[in-house]
């Protein structure tokens, strides 16, 4: 060993035993301003919720849109058929646009939310506090979100739609139907742009806000009102949180699910399929009236049990993630965080 290489290392050793290193460390993180931790503890959050419920989205996506040979199906046997047909990848089959999609999807809904929360309250104190401004927050946190990141869950949605055989014989013979293949994120949108310029990108943004505005709010509205009730010892049991947002989430899917299932008709309506046809909607409730009229009341809550089934994994894990960033992050408790101007 040189003497500069034993100088370097007696200085990294010596570093450690004093706890500079660390020190550095936690200059550096506190030195980021509180919404970009926010952006970075909603991101990952959101990547780790999505893609341990990725095979149940999956599924959910087939039955929303009446993919042939899945209509008539239950969760369980789609399931099976997925598996039969396309193997373990296919229950990820779009997950990779998803979580680009849920990403910054996330980050800028938790962050948007605890920025606009804090203008609310530091703009507007005769609104007083409580659950409403939350809902107020989260609903303006949602259409900001989605209007930012709406192009990608088009993608993942029209990859999710395809379906596909894997299993080649030797008569070439395929036992289900196929959608022509998109070969990733770019393709779609390059082939969404050419057909219909930036208005295809943003085809079905109409009953997504409509369905997120009121969905977002309630979310955040119905766990704080929760939270509200809960003794104050048992505010950071995690268990507590969990449950709580659970069910926040399932009220909030079940008033606003019928327009997801709009959406997702109308984000796949120029993909031929022989039970739906070209599916083309004009608005949210022109959509709601012809899928009643052609495919019954009941198409309008088509997956949502496997809403259900995905929805708590999915908030437990996401509440978990983002909790953990908060914490190895050292964002301040919401009452003590400032807003963008002054935390830049």
């Amino acid at each position: 060993m040189n003497p500069s290489q034993g100088s370097t290392l007696s200085a990294n050793v010596a570093g450690f035993v004093d706890g500079s290193s660390a020190k550095r460390e936690v200059s550096y993180i506190d030195s980021l301003p509180i919404y970009v931790k926010e952006l970075i503890a909603g991101g990952a959050a959101g990547a780790f919720a999505k893609t341990a419920v990725a095979p149940l989205e999956r599924i959910k996506i087939l039955l929303q849109t009446r993919t042939e040979g899945f209509h008539s199906l239950g969760v369980f046997q789609s399931l099976k058929k997925v598996l039969k047909h396309e193997g373990v990848r296919g229950f990820y089959k779009g997950n990779g646009a998803s979580v680009v999609r849920i990403v910054p999807y996330a980050a800028l809904h938790f962050m948007t939310y605890e920025q606009y929360r804090c203008w609310i309250l530091n703009n507007y104190p005769g609104l007083g506090v409580g659950p409403h401004i939350d809902l107020l927050a989260g609903s303006i946190a949602g259409g900001t979100a989605v209007l930012c990141t709406y192009p990608l869950d088009l993608a993942r949605t029209k990859l999710a739609y395809q379906t596909t055989d894997t299993r080649m014989r030797n008569s070439g013979l395929r036992s289900y139907h196929t959608q022509p293949a998109y070969n990733g994120i770019k393709d779609v949108l390059m082939h969404v742009y050419r057909a219909g310029g930036a208005r295809g990108l943003y085809r079905g943004v109409g009953p997504t806000l409509t369905g997120i505005l009121p969905y977002a709010g309630l979310k955040f509205y119905i766990y704080e009102k929760l939270k509200s009730h809960v003794p104050e010892e048992h505010q950071s049991s995690i268990v507590m949180r969990l449950s709580c947002g659970a069910l926040a989430g399932l009220l909030g899917q079940t008033f606003t699910y019928p327009l997801d299932v709009v959406r997702r008709q109308m984000q796949v309506g120029d993909m031929p399929s022989s039970l739906n046809g070209q599916v083309r909607f004009r608005n949210s409730i022109e959509g709601l009236t012809m899928i009643v009229r052609n495919q019954g009341w009941r198409q309008l809550f088509a997956g949502l049990s496997i809403n259900y089934i995905k929805i708590v994994p999915s908030v437990a894990i996401g509440f978990t993630a983002y909790d953990s960033m908060k914490l190895w992050l050292r964002i301040p408790p919401r009452q003590k965080t400032q807003s963008i101007s002054s935390a830049a």
